[in-house]
């Protein structure tokens, strides 16, 4: 059962609303150029001449710089070993940010104070790299200003570097620089996005006025135009692995569009030291790691490899290939040196495959491919050109496909996925599978550093932005989560305002957000009749709600209506908690493909 947009009138309302919001917002009055003679303003600069304050310092000299007034500062030498080196290019978060061009002990940061910065651009979004002194979270409000004159306001949150939510970083270095000697102690930097007008070149960017506020640089992060999102996959935590020294993983990935042309991202997420790419190659699968035919190498800028900076990560150059949809494909890549740990999203439901020594990323036959892997560790998304976008699936197990058989792609979003192929009533979307198995809308489940063997994730609203905001031409978002929430002990009220600040935060950014009730679970050990009460009124907010664009009843689908809390025999996996494929196969069925 669907329920599409409730009353036509208070859809309307709240479309137009949207819309009109934003054309005030895009179109405000505009703004005169200042200048220094006559204004008293000043024109605007590129961030680095505005720097006015040290953050990084030798650790031999921790005394010539001072980020947060007291003397702290980050290790030159910490930076150096996570890949952030001076004037490199990093990519986080699909933004293009560079660390700034200094040598330890000089100005690399501007504390904000309504300085005026020169940035170029058009795009979803602007990114800032940034942390906050003081001992909290440092917000204020800012403009952004367009070539066409206009503008509009943005409010930006920067995280303490020393108290900031690890689930969020960017990186986190292994100490903190004082006066008094090095201190074994986290510091923390940060990526965050704001939106901007979708479609109107970014001229300048107005800071905020909060000093404990600290801006190391900031860009406008692109729309992927000519993109779809084929394949991708969240990363659901970072675990030991191997150790692989001088290896080729050979991923296998199933792919929802199709188009002539292949990228591939690789993130190293949650990492403390970058990883080396020797090279990668992309091929379609005949069988196991076998290509139908030889594989095609992959660039990177230009070069056969690349080095990924902890918690950054990297898209291959565009490559004439021609990706089928619905067709599993084989991505292989070397790993020259030691990997000891990864990013990885476990509940893969696919076998992969991880050769001898050397690199075999070019090799068509299976012969050196002697070990299997079930997770995919680094590759989070495979993009293919053209089509019309992507659907976005935030989930958790029921999503990621627990209890399906592995290696036939059973999940739900590929069921969903081969409906919109084979139809032509609405365009034939690239769907996205970001379920994490275990994953929860409001807590996080990794701690969101270092090595662990927990791969819930961290919470959707701390990957929000990562797995759906910076999606591959993300058009429109179904969350379906909160049965991990009501069993491991949050409230209705807290899975509610969740799942609020996701639709707000997607409706900035222009996404169509739609959300499903949450499935009954009755019968297994932590799905109480407490839990429940909790699922319950979850549900009932849902089906009554204005935040979201529309609804997908899935508690209707799966529940079984003698017993309305636990699922219908037909369709429970034998958990009570997991439907089967017949259940999963119900849920791809039951939307109504005019939503998307």
């Amino acid at each position: 059962m669907v329920i599409s947009e409730r009353e036509g009138s208070r859809v309307r309302r709240r479309v137009w609303g949207t819309a009109v919001v934003l054309a005030l917002v895009a179109t405000a009055a505009p703004v005169a150029t200042a200048r220094a003679a006559g204004t008293g303003a000043a024109e605007p600069a590129p961030l680095e001449r505005l720097f006015d304050n040290r953050a990084v310092s030798d650790d031999a000299r921790p005394a010539g710089a001072d980020f947060d007034g007291s003397g702290g500062s980050l290790s030159a030498a910490d930076l150096t070993a996570a890949g952030w080196t001076p004037g490199r290019a990093l990519t986080v978060q699909g933004a293009r940010l560079t660390w700034p061009r200094r040598t330890a002990g000089e100005p690399d940061n501007v504390r904000a104070a309504g300085q005026s910065v020169r940035v170029r651009g058009r795009g979803d979004a602007l990114a800032f790299l940034v942390a906050a002194t003081g001992g909290a979270n440092a917000t204020g409000s800012g403009t952004v200003r367009y070539t066409n004159g206009a503008r509009s306001a943005y409010r930006l949150t920067a995280p303490d570097w020393r108290t900031g939510p690890l689930a969020t970083k960017a990186v986190a270095l292994p100490h903190i620089n004082t006066p008094g000697g090095q201190l074994a102690e986290k510091a923390r930097l940060y990526v965050v996005t704001v939106p901007v007008a979708r479609g109107r070149e970014v001229a300048s960017v107005t800071l905020p006025r909060n000093r404990d506020l600290h801006v190391f640089a900031l860009s406008v992060r692109p729309e992927s135009r000519g993109w779809s999102g084929g394949w991708a996959a969240s990363t659901s935590g970072y675990t030991a692995v191997g150790p692989w020294t001088d290896r080729t993983l050979r991923l296998v990935v199933h792919t929802s569009a199709g188009g002539p042309r292949v990228r591939i991202r690789l993130d190293n997420t949650f990492a403390s030291a970058p990883v080396r790419v020797g090279g990668a190659t992309v091929a379609l699968q005949a069988a196991g790691a076998s290509a139908r035919s030889a594989p095609v190498p992959l660039s990177f800028g230009g070069a056969a490899g690349t080095e990924i900076p902890a918690g950054a990560q990297a898209f291959s150059d565009p490559l004439g290939f021609e990706v089928p949809p619905d067709t599993n494909l084989l991505v292989s890549f070397h790993l020259p040196g030691t990997v000891t740990a990864a990013p990885v999203h476990r509940l893969a439901q696919q076998t992969s495959y991880v050769s001898e020594p050397g690199n075999h990323a070019a090799d068509g036959s299976a012969v050196a491919y002697t070990s299997t892997t079930t997770t995919w560790p680094l590759l989070t998304g495979v993009d293919v050109g053209g089509g019309p976008g992507s659907v976005v699936l935030l989930g958790d197990s029921i999503t990621d496909g627990e209890r399906t058989t592995v290696d036939a792609n059973r999940r739900w979003p590929d069921v969903l996925a081969g409906r919109l192929l084979s139809q032509d009533e609405v365009p034939h979307y690239g769907v996205l599978n970001q379920g994490i198995s275990a994953n929860r809308v409001v807590t996080d489940r990794y701690p969101g550093d270092g090595v662990s063997t927990d791969t819930g994730g961290v919470s959707a609203l701390h990957r929000l932005d990562r797995d759906v905001l910076a999606q591959t031409s993300a058009r429109t978002v179904v969350v379906f989560q909160g049965v991990n929430d009501v069993r491991w002990g949050a409230t209705s009220d807290e899975v509610v305002a969740g799942l609020r600040e996701i639709a707000a935060r997607g409706h900035d950014r222009g996404l169509r957000m739609l959300v499903a009730t949450i499935a009954p679970c009755a019968g297994e050990a932590r799905c109480t009749a407490a839990a429940d009460a909790h699922r319950v009124a979850v549900n009932e907010w849902i089906r009554g709600n204005e935040d979201f664009d529309g609804v997908l009843d899935f508690d209707t689908v799966l529940r079984d209506p003698e017993k309305p809390a636990r699922l219908l025999p037909a369709y429970d996996s034998g958990d009570h908690l997991h439907p089967n494929e017949a259940g999963l196969a119900a849920l791809a069925e039951s939307v109504e493909l005019r939503l998307l």
